[in-house]
């Protein structure tokens, strides 16, 4: 798959704790931008944050939140995105989604692991 030029970058901000089914949400998602032929997926774990409730969810030495902040970015093009936007939408209770322009100068997978 060759992704170049313009695209769009996808950020889901979800909580840890959120679920879809019987798996945590953000591997749900994961795996229907996988099986959708997405070019890629990132799920990234924040320390603190808070969302539409103003619940202050953070990672410290003595208080470990259950449920801190999730991102769970994809970049691909504009058609693949709006296209797979209604069946996330059934898959979130809450949480945010953002949509922005990105240049994707490179994309491709590392060929010496492939030696």
């Amino acid at each position: 798959m060759k992704l170049t030029g313009e695209n769009i970058l996808m950020r889901i901000f979800i909580g840890e704790s959120d679920r879809f089914g019987h798996q945590p949400l953000y591997e749900a998602l994961v795996e229907m931008f996988r099986k959708e032929g997405f070019a890629g997926a990132t799920v990234i774990r924040a320390i603190s944050g808070f969302g539409a409730h103003s619940v202050y969810h953070t990672r410290k030495l003595l208080d470990l939140s259950s449920d801190l902040p999730l991102i769970v970015e994809v970049v691909d093009n504009k058609e693949k995105i709006d296209a797979i936007m209604p069946r996330i939408d059934a898959m979130m209770g809450g949480g945010m989604i953002t949509l922005e322009k990105a240049t994707v100068i490179r994309y491709s997978p590392d060929e010496k692991k492939q030696a």
